[in-house]
Protein backbone atom coordinates (compact mmCIF):
# COMPACT_ATOMS: atom_id res chain seq x y z
CA UNK A 1 0.00 0.00 0.00
CA UNK A 2 1.18 3.04 -0.67
CA UNK A 3 2.23 5.44 2.25
CA UNK A 4 0.16 7.77 3.54
CA UNK A 5 1.22 11.53 3.44
CA UNK A 6 0.90 13.49 6.54
CA UNK A 7 -2.22 15.99 6.26
CA UNK A 8 -2.78 14.54 2.83
CA UNK A 9 -6.55 14.89 1.33
CA UNK A 10 -7.66 10.77 1.67
CA UNK A 11 -9.42 11.12 -2.15
CA UNK A 12 -6.19 11.84 -3.44
CA UNK A 13 -3.70 9.48 -2.02
CA UNK A 14 -6.54 6.78 -2.60
CA UNK A 15 -6.58 7.70 -6.36
CA UNK A 16 -2.60 7.54 -7.01
CA UNK A 17 -2.32 3.92 -4.57
CA UNK A 18 -4.31 2.26 -7.30
CA UNK A 19 -2.57 3.51 -10.12
CA UNK A 20 0.44 2.83 -8.22
CA UNK A 21 -0.85 -0.86 -7.75
CA UNK A 22 -1.58 -0.67 -11.66
CA UNK A 23 1.56 0.09 -12.60
CA UNK A 24 3.36 -2.63 -10.34
CA UNK A 25 1.19 -4.82 -11.94
CA UNK A 26 2.29 -4.49 -15.03
CA UNK A 27 -0.46 -1.55 -16.68
CA UNK A 28 -3.31 -3.90 -16.31
CA UNK A 29 -5.43 -5.86 -13.38
CA UNK A 30 -9.14 -7.12 -12.47
CA UNK A 31 -11.06 -5.31 -9.98
CA UNK A 32 -10.23 -8.28 -7.83
CA UNK A 33 -6.59 -8.28 -7.65
CA UNK A 34 -6.96 -4.15 -6.86
CA UNK A 35 -8.97 -5.20 -3.83
CA UNK A 36 -6.85 -7.91 -2.73
CA UNK A 37 -3.85 -5.33 -2.60
CA UNK A 38 -5.15 -2.35 -1.06
CA UNK A 39 -7.79 -2.16 2.10
CA UNK A 40 -9.27 -0.02 0.54
CA UNK A 41 -13.37 -1.08 0.14
CA UNK A 42 -14.68 -2.00 -3.17
CA UNK A 43 -17.40 0.28 -3.53
CA UNK A 44 -14.73 2.93 -3.30
CA UNK A 45 -11.85 0.98 -5.75
CA UNK A 46 -14.80 0.53 -8.58
CA UNK A 47 -15.70 4.25 -7.78
CA UNK A 48 -12.44 5.80 -7.99
CA UNK A 49 -12.17 3.32 -11.03
CA UNK A 50 -14.80 4.90 -12.51
CA UNK A 51 -14.13 8.83 -12.65
CA UNK A 52 -10.28 7.57 -13.83
CA UNK A 53 -11.89 5.85 -16.86
CA UNK A 54 -14.20 9.03 -17.51
CA UNK A 55 -11.29 10.97 -17.42
CA UNK A 56 -9.21 9.10 -19.28
CA UNK A 57 -6.57 8.09 -16.87
CA UNK A 58 -7.43 4.40 -16.95
CA UNK A 59 -9.35 2.47 -19.49
CA UNK A 60 -11.29 -0.32 -18.97
CA UNK A 61 -10.46 -3.27 -21.49
CA UNK A 62 -13.01 -5.43 -23.44
CA UNK A 63 -11.72 -8.56 -20.74
CA UNK A 64 -12.57 -6.33 -18.00
CA UNK A 65 -9.39 -5.68 -16.83
CA UNK A 66 -8.22 -2.15 -15.89
CA UNK A 67 -5.27 -0.54 -17.61
CA UNK A 68 -3.44 2.73 -17.40
CA UNK A 69 -4.93 5.31 -19.95
CA UNK A 70 -3.60 7.56 -22.54
CA UNK A 71 -3.93 10.71 -20.64
CA UNK A 72 -0.90 9.62 -18.20
CA UNK A 73 1.43 9.15 -21.19
CA UNK A 74 1.30 12.93 -21.54
CA UNK A 75 1.92 13.43 -17.79
CA UNK A 76 5.05 10.76 -18.04
CA UNK A 77 6.37 12.94 -21.20
CA UNK A 78 6.70 16.24 -19.45
CA UNK A 79 7.95 14.62 -15.94
CA UNK A 80 10.79 12.94 -17.82
CA UNK A 81 11.78 16.03 -19.75
CA UNK A 82 12.13 17.17 -16.38
CA UNK A 83 13.75 14.58 -15.31
CA UNK A 84 16.25 14.64 -17.85
CA UNK A 85 16.45 18.58 -17.34
CA UNK A 86 17.57 18.25 -14.33
CA UNK A 87 20.22 15.73 -14.59
CA UNK A 88 21.40 17.59 -18.22
CA UNK A 89 24.32 19.35 -16.19
CA UNK A 90 25.63 16.21 -14.50
CA UNK A 91 25.11 14.38 -17.87
CA UNK A 92 27.91 16.99 -19.16
CA UNK A 93 30.25 16.73 -16.65
CA UNK A 94 30.78 13.17 -17.21
CA UNK A 95 31.47 14.04 -21.42
CA UNK A 96 34.12 17.13 -20.47
CA UNK A 97 35.51 14.57 -17.99
CA UNK A 98 35.96 11.32 -19.95
CA UNK A 99 34.95 12.32 -23.42
CA UNK A 100 32.54 10.11 -24.21
CA UNK A 101 28.60 10.15 -24.94
CA UNK A 102 26.52 10.71 -21.40
CA UNK A 103 22.76 9.08 -21.08
CA UNK A 104 20.33 8.71 -18.64
CA UNK A 105 17.27 6.87 -18.63
CA UNK A 106 14.36 5.18 -16.56
CA UNK A 107 12.32 2.38 -16.37
CA UNK A 108 9.21 2.75 -18.65
CA UNK A 109 6.09 0.39 -18.84
CA UNK A 110 8.84 -2.74 -18.81
CA UNK A 111 11.27 -1.02 -21.16
CA UNK A 112 14.58 1.43 -20.66
CA UNK A 113 13.23 4.52 -22.24
CA UNK A 114 16.18 7.19 -22.79
CA UNK A 115 15.31 10.64 -21.27
CA UNK A 116 18.31 12.68 -21.74
CA UNK A 117 22.02 12.60 -23.83
CA UNK A 118 24.96 14.84 -24.05
CA UNK A 119 26.83 13.33 -27.39
CA UNK A 120 30.67 13.27 -27.22
CA UNK A 121 32.43 15.55 -29.44
CA UNK A 122 33.95 12.65 -31.45
CA UNK A 123 33.12 12.13 -34.91
CA UNK A 124 32.80 8.39 -34.08
CA UNK A 125 30.26 8.50 -31.02
CA UNK A 126 26.95 6.97 -29.50
CA UNK A 127 23.48 8.89 -30.76
CA UNK A 128 20.17 7.68 -28.89
CA UNK A 129 17.41 9.54 -29.46
CA UNK A 130 15.99 10.73 -26.40
CA UNK A 131 12.58 9.13 -25.66
CA UNK A 132 13.74 6.00 -27.82
CA UNK A 133 12.91 2.55 -25.90
CA UNK A 134 15.36 -0.60 -25.36
CA UNK A 135 14.74 -4.02 -23.84
CA UNK A 136 16.22 -3.74 -20.48
CA UNK A 137 18.04 -6.79 -20.72
CA UNK A 138 20.45 -5.79 -23.65
CA UNK A 139 21.58 -2.03 -22.42
CA UNK A 140 23.73 -1.10 -19.42
CA UNK A 141 21.34 1.15 -18.29
CA UNK A 142 18.79 -1.45 -18.10
CA UNK A 143 21.06 -3.77 -16.61
CA UNK A 144 21.51 -1.31 -13.93
CA UNK A 145 18.01 -0.72 -13.46
CA UNK A 146 17.30 -4.52 -13.14
CA UNK A 147 19.75 -5.15 -10.61
CA UNK A 148 17.76 -2.44 -8.23
CA UNK A 149 14.83 -5.06 -8.43
CA UNK A 150 14.61 -8.65 -6.86
CA UNK A 151 14.42 -11.42 -8.88
CA UNK A 152 10.53 -12.35 -9.27
CA UNK A 153 10.08 -8.85 -10.32
CA UNK A 154 12.79 -9.34 -13.56
CA UNK A 155 11.90 -12.55 -14.32
CA UNK A 156 8.34 -11.14 -14.84
CA UNK A 157 9.59 -8.07 -16.73
CA UNK A 158 11.37 -10.02 -19.20
CA UNK A 159 8.48 -12.78 -19.23
CA UNK A 160 6.52 -9.93 -20.30
CA UNK A 161 8.43 -8.43 -22.89
CA UNK A 162 11.04 -11.15 -24.01
CA UNK A 163 14.28 -11.34 -24.64
CA UNK A 164 15.38 -10.18 -28.15
CA UNK A 165 19.44 -10.81 -28.95
CA UNK A 166 20.26 -7.76 -31.09
CA UNK A 167 23.50 -9.29 -31.08
CA UNK A 168 25.62 -12.53 -30.44
CA UNK A 169 26.84 -10.79 -27.30
CA UNK A 170 23.33 -10.34 -26.01
CA UNK A 171 22.00 -12.53 -23.20
CA UNK A 172 19.05 -14.52 -24.37
CA UNK A 173 17.95 -16.51 -21.26
CA UNK A 174 16.58 -15.45 -17.86
CA UNK A 175 19.36 -17.56 -15.71
CA UNK A 176 21.86 -15.99 -17.47
CA UNK A 177 20.48 -12.35 -16.78
CA UNK A 178 20.27 -13.13 -13.07
CA UNK A 179 23.73 -14.60 -12.97
CA UNK A 180 25.11 -11.09 -14.55
CA UNK A 181 22.47 -9.05 -12.12
CA UNK A 182 24.25 -10.77 -9.65
CA UNK A 183 27.47 -10.06 -10.61
CA UNK A 184 26.66 -6.30 -11.15
CA UNK A 185 25.18 -5.74 -7.36
CA UNK A 186 28.61 -7.02 -5.77
CA UNK A 187 30.10 -4.97 -8.51
CA UNK A 188 28.21 -2.01 -8.34
CA UNK A 189 27.83 -1.04 -11.68
CA UNK A 190 26.61 -2.41 -14.89
CA UNK A 191 28.63 -3.66 -18.64
CA UNK A 192 26.98 -3.67 -21.64
CA UNK A 193 29.47 -5.70 -23.57
CA UNK A 194 28.02 -5.11 -27.19
CA UNK A 195 25.09 -6.59 -26.06
CA UNK A 196 22.93 -3.92 -27.88
CA UNK A 197 25.67 -2.85 -30.56
CA UNK A 198 28.58 -4.49 -32.00
CA UNK A 199 31.68 -1.95 -31.47
CA UNK A 200 29.95 -0.94 -28.58
CA UNK A 201 31.01 -0.38 -24.80
CA UNK A 202 28.82 1.17 -22.13
CA UNK A 203 29.09 1.47 -18.33
CA UNK A 204 26.08 2.42 -16.25
CA UNK A 205 25.06 3.12 -12.60
CA UNK A 206 21.73 3.19 -11.17
CA UNK A 207 20.62 6.60 -9.48
CA UNK A 208 19.92 5.83 -5.87
CA UNK A 209 16.88 6.62 -4.06
CA UNK A 210 15.07 7.08 -7.52
CA UNK A 211 11.47 8.39 -7.26
CA UNK A 212 11.36 5.91 -10.89
CA UNK A 213 13.94 3.60 -11.06
CA UNK A 214 16.73 5.51 -13.41
CA UNK A 215 20.63 5.00 -14.14
CA UNK A 216 23.03 6.74 -16.29
CA UNK A 217 25.97 5.84 -18.54
CA UNK A 218 28.53 6.55 -20.50
CA UNK A 219 29.39 4.54 -23.72
CA UNK A 220 31.55 4.71 -26.67
CA UNK A 221 33.45 2.60 -28.94
CA UNK A 222 35.63 -0.14 -27.54
CA UNK A 223 38.54 0.87 -29.09
CA UNK A 224 38.30 3.81 -26.65
CA UNK A 225 35.81 2.46 -23.67
CA UNK A 226 38.13 -0.06 -22.04
CA UNK A 227 39.72 -1.35 -18.88
CA UNK A 228 41.52 2.17 -18.24
CA UNK A 229 38.18 4.10 -18.95
CA UNK A 230 36.33 2.24 -17.11
CA UNK A 231 38.80 2.61 -13.71
CA UNK A 232 38.83 6.92 -14.53
CA UNK A 233 35.31 6.35 -15.48
CA UNK A 234 32.76 4.66 -12.74
CA UNK A 235 34.16 6.89 -9.80
CA UNK A 236 32.85 9.58 -12.32
CA UNK A 237 29.74 8.09 -12.51
CA UNK A 238 28.70 7.13 -8.99
CA UNK A 239 29.73 10.77 -7.95
CA UNK A 240 27.39 12.04 -10.92
CA UNK A 241 24.87 9.67 -9.76
CA UNK A 242 24.52 10.33 -6.39
CA UNK A 243 24.41 14.36 -7.15
CA UNK A 244 21.59 13.42 -9.31
CA UNK A 245 19.41 11.61 -6.62
CA UNK A 246 20.07 14.87 -4.39
CA UNK A 247 18.51 16.78 -6.46
CA UNK A 248 15.72 14.68 -7.11
CA UNK A 249 14.54 14.41 -3.46
CA UNK A 250 15.31 17.79 -2.89
CA UNK A 251 12.45 18.74 -0.52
Amino acid sequence: MAEKAPGGVQSVERVFELLELITDAGGDVTLSELSSSTDLPLPTIHRLLRTLVTLGYIRQLPNRRYALGPRLIRLGEAANKQLGALARPQLQSLVERLGETANMAVLDSDMVMYVAQVPSLHSMRMITEVGRRGYMHATGMGKAILAELDDETVRGIVTRKGMPTPTPKSIGDVESLLADLKLIRSRGYSIDEEEQEIGVRCFAIAIPNAPTPAAISVSGPVSRVDEAFADRAVPLLREAALAISQDLNKS
